[in-house]
């Protein structure tokens, strides 16, 4: 079975989930873990899978303003932020805008500040959202992994996103869902 993760991350921490989803699912999938800057790149009918995440910016998923707003934080000279190599190029909301229509099993999931969602919003239900719109069926409902105040992963989110990937790789039926 073929799973598919897509991620867009501007300092690297959806990123390192991205790969701890990957290997979860790797228990008993083959996952292939791409930035949304390389999406279109991919058939995504040729995946049993797809599992999409993404930063939570101002309550949302990322808009061109604050991907720009991010980048100049990080290269301002007292910053200790690094930008993922990555990070340049579509965001997962423009990606997703571009899509037509699809059909499989999904699943979405974010990063966001560890703080209450009604605070910090939630840039996986909008993944999620669009992931259904063009088709796909979600297997589990859109899933949050934080970040501190100085945006670095909360302690155990790697984890918590290996096991995440892994309980996703169980509920997908291993027989009968290639699509392509």
């Amino acid at each position: 079975m073929h799973a598919l993760v897509i991620y867009e991350s501007m300092y690297g921490n959806t990123h390192a989930l991205a790969e701890a989803i990957g290997r979860g699912l790797g228990t008993r999938w083959t996952a292939s873990i791409v930035p949304v800057a390389h999406a279109d790149e991919q058939n995504l009918a040729a995946f049993d899978l797809v599992v999409v995440g993404g930063p939570t910016h101002v309550h949302g998923m990322s808009r061109d303003s604050t991907r720009h707003a991010a980048a100049d934080a990080a290269a301002t000279a007292d910053s200790t932020l690094n930008l993922d190599p990555d990070a340049a190029g579509v965001g997962v909301r423009d990606w997703l805008h571009g899509l037509s229509a699809q059909s499989g099993i999904a699943a979405a999931f974010d990063t966001r500040v560890d703080a209450p969602a009604l605070v910090t919003g939630r840039a996986s239900k909008g993944i999620a959202h669009l992931l259904e719109r063009v088709g796909f069926e979600l297997a589990l409902p859109a899933q949050s992994f934080l970040v501190t105040k100085e945006t670095l992963l909360a302690l155990g989110e790697i984890e918590r996103a290996e096991a995440w990937g892994s309980a996703l790789g169980a509920l997908v039926p291993l027989s009968g869902a290639h699509r392509g």
